[in-house]
């Protein structure tokens, strides 16, 4: 399958149109969009159909309703999951003998994981907490409504917060993880704050959400998509390589996401006189 509209999704909803945008919603908001086994399974099934699917060129991932993106996951269907259904469909989570087995759910549902080198951008409509850092680490940036929070209670009950602040490591200050993760359930930022320290790139009402996101995601699928998809690619690799070694690459980079055809598609742009009505931010 290689078009993400003839599949019934059962956690999650798509939403394509005709400029080259997607929309993919988390779809449980009876459980403030927490994952369980078969989002985690429908996520990353999407990411891999959609870097085939060549008419959607960016998407935007936000959560059903407006009191939670995601928050991590769904604890009631751990503590209840079969072992058989975890071993079929190849991710358990915890109950092994030892501890060099465990199959993390962010192996799963982030794009990047899954190989996704088209621009994502998160719209955050509520709380974001917990295993949502495994979503919002692996997303080019966030734009949050007015009313979103973000925090990590994993300390608060006695667990381990090591995937989520390791994500969070390129996005925010070591102090404010730091802060983030060891307040638990005691703190929650704010989108302001979370814009101030530049986890989120741009605040807005939340009834102006998805319009704020789409309008960036129509801008970035107008360019021609061997660019974009080649400047994500660069970038990324810049974030997780030395210095030095990232630059090494960068020719190559430009080789790959540079083509006769990408260059004719910006110089008609340009060449057409039409004037861009730049924002400013």
């Amino acid at each position: 399958m290689t078009d993400p509209s003839e599949r019934d999704w059962e956690t999650i909803s798509y939403t394509e149109h005709d400029d080259g945008v997607a929309v993919v919603t988390l779809n449980r908001p009876e459980v403030h969009n927490a994952f369980n086994r078969a989002m985690q399974r429908e996520l990353h099934e999407m990411w891999r159909t959609l870097r085939l699917h060549d008419a959607v060129r960016c998407i935007v991932l936000t959560g059903a309703g407006d009191k939670a993106f995601c928050t991590g996951i769904d604890r009631a269907e751990q503590m209840d999951g079969d072992a058989a259904e975890l071993d079929d469909i190849h991710h358990r989570i915890g109950g092994h003998t030892t501890p060099f087995h465990f199959d993390d759910p962010g192996d799963w549902i982030g794009p990047k994981t899954a190989d996704l080198w088209k621009p994502v951008i998160a719209a955050v409509n509520g709380m974001a907490c917990g295993g949502a850092f495994y979503l919002l680490g692996e997303v080019e940036f966030i734009i949050a409504a007015d009313h979103a929070t973000f925090f990590d209670p994993h300390v608060t009950y006695g667990m381990c917060a090591t995937f989520e602040p390791i994500h969070l490591m390129q996005r925010m200050p070591f102090g404010e993880i730091m802060r983030l993760s060891l307040m638990g359930n005691h703190e929650r930022l704010s989108a302001e704050r979370a814009h101030q320290v530049g986890l989120v790139s741009e605040v807005v009402p939340g009834g102006e959400l998805l319009d704020a996101a789409r309008r960036c995601a129509t801008t970035i699928a107008s360019a021609p998509a061997l660019a974009v998809e080649g400047t994500v690619r660069s970038i990324w690799a810049g974030q997780e390589l030395s210095r030095s070694q990232a630059l090494g690459l960068g020719y190559a980079f430009i080789g790959l996401g540079t083509s006769q055809a990408s260059i004719a598609e910006g110089q008609a742009a340009f060449s057409s006189g039409k004037r861009i009505e730049w924002r400013l931010r």
